[in-house]
């Protein structure tokens, strides 16, 4: 079966496969910043209907419009599959994702901007009016002809005018179970106009809705996929003067949801416990957890007994698991077909024989190349996948009959992976003997040990307890100057989550100190290894990242020539002061807000700095930038201050021209203000 794959795959083998290049050619600005060709498909439950969105091409691909692709009938893989219905954005909203759910029905995500008063609904001021992006979820009938408004939580009895206000400007909506076993309903959930997650049973026939049960303040409900039901909760209450995470199980015995001393922590603690499944055959549920070890496994746990199995049934160990991929058709509902662990991509092991074969054959079909399958048929006939890596953008097939392949497309068609450079991942060791997992982006053709880059540029990612992945980066940051000929390196300093308990704990109360040591070290290793000149190095981040550029512009004998920080943190004790608002916030992470603050150092600017900062940004508000500009913009003269009107925190509240701006500013900058 799979060689008559590799064969049927062979032209698009060709046309992903890397190849080396005498010089390659500049890959433009708006090649990384116009809006992708085809993006977040999914496919229904049925295999019958695909939808996503599409660059519109009634909008000269400006803007994103809703595609369905019906899937009913013959397909014919010797051509790409196209669309049957596309629906523009509104006028005030924009797509910016979707999926598939079944009855040809799909869930629709929006944003648009907002000016107004929040009324303390939400992120934003609690006084007067605040700019910001707001987000809104419609469900789209058979070819989208209809896309219409979902209830609005009303449902719920007791929802007073200021909730549902609250809920129109905050709520959120999501998939809490497909019900794969149930042919007209799926479960919602939905931040409710009370308290605590709400969840609904919707009819896709019909589009009734019927509230079923909602968690308290601090409660998330464990959903059973063949019932709809809960199986488990979590958890926060304040008890014996401290915040303690509970996790209740569903006793085999009694069917009550029972409270698990075995799995009560004190959140200060920051353990990992996840529970990913439900074991029939033996009454034991799987649980995700650090408490043994540094990195994330998985362990039986047996909620009669309350005790944790001796070792671990699955894994890892360099890398954090992050879940178990469960069979939902009804031969065998339940059973484990593989788990998922975080590498430099999320990877899957499958354990499940023909999982596995389908696997190998398309990476061997797709050399080089990550290979991920995502939503699937019972009889799995149908299989959507995508395949990527750090220099192909994310492109979409559909495989059937496990040996035929039909090309849906590419996000960036016009990019040529053979213009763009290999990512790998590595350790670095800092200064106090701590491995630092580092993503490092060579410029196309780069030979080490020969060549020597332009220049580097030190990314680090937000958060800061996230972590980057070596996937295609979609804002054209690590792409667009490794083609120009500079080496990205992105640390995965400590306070970075996904690479085990001790780096993610080392990274406490040490902002703007050994986290940001982490990023020096990795420039001097750069330089150590004969890849750049140690006056060829800048560094720019985003969020935490742009706390981290802003950093660099104080700290005394700088290995950067320059910094440049996108919606920066710079004002660490307000920060401090905002997350203590909140009082899990302030007890989770608030209390590891401490280190250097830029803002008290500003006389101590040493390089010059660019800050880019949008106007719709609540998360990290703009006054950051804005106050760290005024500042030192007197002792540092060539430092500069760009404010991008409507632009929004996170990515899906970015315009095109945002991107483009943003990159042709930082190259202006690093070509001519830093000497690169």
């Amino acid at each position: 079966m799979m060689n008559k794959l590799r064969s049927l795959l062979s032209l698009a083998v060709i046309a992903s496969a890397p190849h080396a290049l005498a010089q390659v050619d500049r890959v433009s600005i708006e090649a990384f910043s116009k809006q992708p060709s085809v993006t977040g498909v999914s496919m229904s439950l049925e295999g019958d209907v695909l939808v996503g969105l599409v660059a519109d091409p009634s909008k000269d691909g400006e803007e994103m419009a809703a595609a369905y692709w019906d899937l009913s009938g013959e397909i014919d893989t010797t051509k790409p599959l196209l669309p049957s219905n596309i629906t523009p954005s509104g006028t005030r909203t924009n797509f910016f994702a979707a999926n598939a759910l079944k009855q040809k029905k799909s869930l629709w995500f929006t944003v648009q901007a907002y000016t107004g008063s929040l009324q303390g609904c939400g992120e934003g001021k609690t006084t007067g009016s605040t700019k910001k992006y707001i987000q809104k979820v419609y469900m789209g009938n058979e070819r989208i002809k209809k896309i219409d408004d979902l209830p609005n939580g009303s449902a719920e009895v007791g929802a007073s005018k200021v909730l549902l206000r609250c809920f129109e400007l905050e709520g959120e909506t999501g998939i809490a179970s497909l019900l794969p076993l149930d042919s007209e309903n799926v479960l919602l959930s939905r931040t409710t106009t009370k308290n605590g997650v709400g969840y609904f049973l919707h009819n896709l026939r019909t589009g009734r809705e019927q509230f079923q049960y909602r968690g308290k303040e601090f409660e998330n409900y464990l959903i059973s996929d063949r019932t709809g039901e809960p199986y488990g909760s979590t958890e926060l209450e304040f008890t014996n003067g401290e915040w303690q995470s509970f996790i209740n199980l569903r006793d085999p015995a009694t069917g009550r949801l029972t409270r698990e001393d075995a799995l009560t922590t004190n959140i200060e603690d920051r353990y990992t416990l996840d529970i990913y499944g439900f074991h029939s055959e033996t009454n034991q549920y799987f649980v995700g957890t650090d408490k043994f070890s540094d990195k994330v496994s998985v362990y039986m746990y047996d909620a009669s007994t309350d005790q944790f199995s001796s070792e671990p049934v699955f894994a890892h160990p360099e890398f954090d698991i992050s879940g178990i991929e469960f069979s939902t058709r009804e031969q065998d509902f339940g059973a484990v077909l593989g788990f998922t662990y975080l590498a430099d991509v999320a990877k899957t092991y499958w354990l499940d024989p023909e999982m596995d074969s389908i696997q190998k054959g398309l990476d061997a079909a797709f050399p080089n190349r990550n290979v991920s399958l995502g939503d699937m048929t019972a009889d799995r006939n149908r299989i959507l996948f995508t395949v990527s890596s750090g220099s192909m953008p994310t492109a979409y097939f559909l495989l059937i009959d496990k040996a035929k392949v039909a090309t849906i497309g590419s996000s960036r068609p016009w990019i040529d992976p053979a213009d763009l450079g290999e990512t790998e991942l590595t350790y670095i060791t800092a200064r106090d003997g701590l491995k630092v997992p580092s993503l490092v982006t060579y410029p196309p053709n780069f030979q080490k040990g020969k060549d020597k880059a332009r220049g580097a540029i030190i990314h680090p990612h937000g958060g800061p307890w996230a972590r980057d992945f070596a996937g295609f980066d979609n804002a054209g940051w690590v792409q667009y100057f490794a083609n120009r000929g500079y080496i990205i390196l992105r640390p995965q300093y400590r306070g970075s989550t996904g690479f085990g308990r001790a780096l993610w704990l080392a990274g406490d109360k040490e902002w703007g100190q050994k986290m940001q040591d982490d990023k020096d070290d990795t420039a001097a290793w750069l330089v150590s290894q004969g890849y750049v000149d140690a006056d060829k190095i800048a560094i720019h981040g985003y969020s935490y990242g742009g706390f981290a550029a802003i950093a660099a512009s104080v700290r005394p004998n700088s290995p950067y020539q320059c910094a440049i920080a996108g919606a920066g943190v710079a004002d660490l004790a307000k920060l401090g002061n905002v997350w203590g608002d909140n009082r899990i916030q302030r007890v989770v992470q608030g209390q590891t807000v401490k280190g250097m603050d830029p803002m008290r150092n500003t006389e101590k600017v040493n390089i010059p700095i660019q800050l880019y900062h949008g106007d719709y940004d609540v998360r990290v508000p703009l006054f950051h930038s804005r106050d760290f500009y005024n500042a030192i913009k007197r002792d540092s003269p060539q430092s500069e201050l760009i404010v991008l009107k409507q632009m929004g925190h996170q990515s899906n509240k970015w315009l095109p021209e945002h991107k483009a701006d943003v990159l042709e500013n930082m190259e202006r900058f690093l070509t001519t203000t830093c000497g690169m």
